[in-house]
């Protein structure tokens, strides 16, 4: 068996070779943050947000600390804390699982299927039962306000390779690259 730190190390490089952007914040490998994608078939569909993982010294026994940094409109998310309520992070962890699983699994599907009867945002939930489609402009509203690629450090070529770009995406794209030019 090998050591937790061991572990640690292969888990974080097999995320980073799942093509997701990780950037490190300290050497111990303990802390980092993930870009992560809202799922394509969902409301948060073309959001970006950038994920702050924690690894206890236990882990993959002791599940890892997850949460939004930038906003999100979400009622399994506390809006100002961004700590996320997942019963598979939170309770039913086992070290079976991985930091893929986390941004693979359990992220979307946090995304696709937001729990409203166990809420960390209140009102996040009394409006997606009282109301889905105000709920689901809410969410659209949140992802253009806080999610975009820019406002996680992404350039905009990052996006996933099932996106498209439209012709004017990449003209901005360009003019933002580019900067104003003086005479």
């Amino acid at each position: 068996m090998s050591s937790p730190s061991k572990r640690r190390e292969m888990d974080l490089m097999k995320l980073m070779m799942s093509d997701y952007k990780v950037e490190m914040i300290n050497d111990g490998m303990q802390v980092f943050y993930v870009h992560f994608h809202g799922p394509t078939e969902s409301t948060y569909h073309g959001g970006v947000w950038k994920i702050r993982v924690e690894l206890p010294d236990a882990y993959p026994y002791k599940s890892p600390s997850i949460g939004f940094i930038n906003k999100i409109y979400h009622p399994n998310v506390d809006e100002m804390s961004g700590s996320v309520c997942l019963d598979v992070i939170n309770q039913s962890w086992s070290p079976m699982f991985d930091l893929v699983n986390v941004f693979e699994v359990f992220l979307p599907q946090l995304l696709l299927y937001p729990n409203p009867s166990d809420p960390l945002n209140g009102e996040a939930a009394a409006l997606m039962m009282r109301d889905r489609p105000a709920y689901e402009q809410r969410v659209k509203e949140y992802c253009l306000k806080y999610a975009k690629p820019e406002d996680v450090g992404a350039a905009p070529e990052e996006k996933s390779s099932d996106e498209e770009f439209s012709e004017a995406e990449y003209d901005s794209a360009d003019d933002a690259v580019a900067g104003p030019v003086d005479p």
